[in-house]
């Protein structure tokens, strides 16, 4: 059943709309029309049945048959802080990590990032970095699409760390801790776990003390350098492992 994802909290509604590029998808892709079932998440990561009931012009309108049970959302968010890689790598980056479970994707501008953009540059790919998302949340069978956030300078990802985050940075440099040392033996309590990853050149030895000052932990990814856009995923895939989202553990 094709599923698909609206802007609004439909508890209690009997109706909802469709509308935007998943009107042509449905009745020019799918050819689906009035009496048709499909599935549909709402704003608040609930799931529901719907029957399609009419095809406009400018939307689908559908009536809701009722709630579907479905996996849970993490009860924590994990959110990865991406060094802004050179062309379309954050578009895997994010695709792959909205499939795998993160909760939001944040670029980050490091030193040594070589990418620049201006306002109007910066404004037309959030656009289409979120459209990721969602087509991947939608291919995962996500019930919310990952925030895509707006590129941020590495001081102010750090100035979103407090006592409620477990802060964790793959360096090079590191040659004692893993992450899963950080994980071993303990029970998670935070409500926030971030995984900050460098831009093509890595974090500077500066960078890597300004995180550690900022309660972040630095860790190893194992005796390989990877690429930055390999990094972000499988240090977020650990991450999700170690807290039992990933390896057919289901969530508490």
């Amino acid at each position: 059943m094709a599923r698909f994802f609206v802007s609004e909290d439909l508890a209690g509604q009997q109706t909802t709309v469709i509308k935007g590029p998943d009107l042509k998808h449905i009745s020019k892709v799918l050819r689906l029309g009035p009496g048709d079932k499909i599935g549909i998440a709402d704003a608040a990561g609930r799931e529901f049945d719907v029957k399609i009931r009419e095809i406009t012009g400018k939307e689908v309108i559908c009536d809701i048959i009722g709630e579907r049970a479905s996996a849970a959302e993490l009860p924590l968010e994990v959110v990865l802080y991406q060094g802004l890689p050179k062309g379309d790598k954050l578009d895997l980056v994010i695709q792959k990590s909205t499939e795998i479970g993160v909760s939001r994707v944040v670029p980050i501008i490091c030193e040594r990032t070589i990418v620049k953009l201006d306002e109007k540059k910066a404004s037309g790919r959030h656009v289409r970095w979120q459209r990721v998302a969602l087509e991947a949340a939608k291919q995962s069978r996500r019930r919310l699409v990952p925030v895509v956030s707006e590129p941020l300078t590495f001081a102010a990802a750090l100035a979103e760390m407090n006592s409620g985050v477990l802060g964790i940075l793959p360096w090079e440099e590191e040659r004692v801790v893993g992450i899963k040392d950080v994980f071993k033996g303990s029970t998670i309590t935070n409500k926030k776990i971030a995984v900050f990853i460098g831009p093509e050149g890595g974090f500077t030895q500066e960078e890597a003390k300004q995180a550690e000052s900022a309660g972040v932990l630095t860790v190893s990814l194992g005796p390989r350098i990877m690429r930055t856009e390999t990094a972000g995923i499988v240090a977020a895939a650990i991450v999700l492992y170690e807290i039992g989202d990933l390896g057919g553990v289901k969530n508490g």
